[in-house]
């Protein structure tokens, strides 16, 4: 079986639950701050959470064999994702964690009246905060905790602008995750020894996601 039988049952709660709580409405008042229509905050939503299963390739580089094996619980949803360690690993893109959450801050920076030297310093705290609190894990990727970077991007946009605080957090969160828990730490991939690097994927792809919820729920 392919799938994780744990982790697609909590998989299908929180989509049922995500799915409840926008229905009520709550999360859409919150994407409505943000410019979007009802229809437009559902396709983000999935967007994100299905494109997290498509990775598009980049690049290879050479690396090194893992020194022990991984507990197949780390792998997640998808049991067999990276397949077997042939002495290379490919970098990649999720699409999901990767390619949306840039394409929609694009979005944001153009639809709302935000400075450029407050959205640097937002993305460049959150991403010194996700360099610091990632963490290599051999045979699986880096990973990190879930609720750090929600936090730490919802707190610097309240102080940064608190008018425009979900914008914000949303692109200090999302490009602070891959700049600093994926970009900032591929001199690290080539010493855990996995097949597949996912930038936006595995470990910090639940920050991300996270992140675009919190920042949502802040408008």
């Amino acid at each position: 079986m392919p799938f994780s039988p744990l982790h697609l049952l909590l998989f299908i709660f929180s989509l049922s639950l995500l799915i409840a709580v926008v229905q009520v409405g709550a999360v859409t008042i919150a994407f409505e701050r943000l410019g979007l229509s009802q229809n437009s905050a559902f396709l983000l939503l999935f967007a994100s959470l299905f494109g997290s299963a498509i990775n598009l390739p980049l690049f290879s580089i050479p690396a090194e064999a893992p020194k022990e094996p991984v507990d197949p619980e780390l792998y997640g949803l998808l049991r067999q994702t990276y397949g077997e360690f042939q002495g290379r690993t490919l970098i990649t893109l999720n699409v999901g964690g990767g390619l949306v959450p840039i394409l929609f801050s694009l979005y944001l920076l153009q639809h709302n009246p935000l400075d450029l030297s407050r959205v640097a310093i937002g993305v460049a705290g959150v991403a010194l905060i996700s360099r610091l609190a990632s963490r290599p894990v051999p045979g699986l990727g880096i990973g990190m905790p879930v609720f750090v970077a929600p936090v730490s991007a919802a707190a610097l946009a309240v102080l940064l602008d608190h008018g425009q605080s979900a914008p914000l957090a949303y692109i200090s969160g999302t490009l602070g995750v891959l700049i600093g828990a994926d970009l900032l730490r591929l001199r690290d991939i080539a010493r855990m020894g996995v097949p597949m690097a996912s930038i936006g994927g595995a470990g910090t792809f639940d920050g991300i996601f996270l992140t675009g919820l919190v920042a949502v729920l802040l408008a």
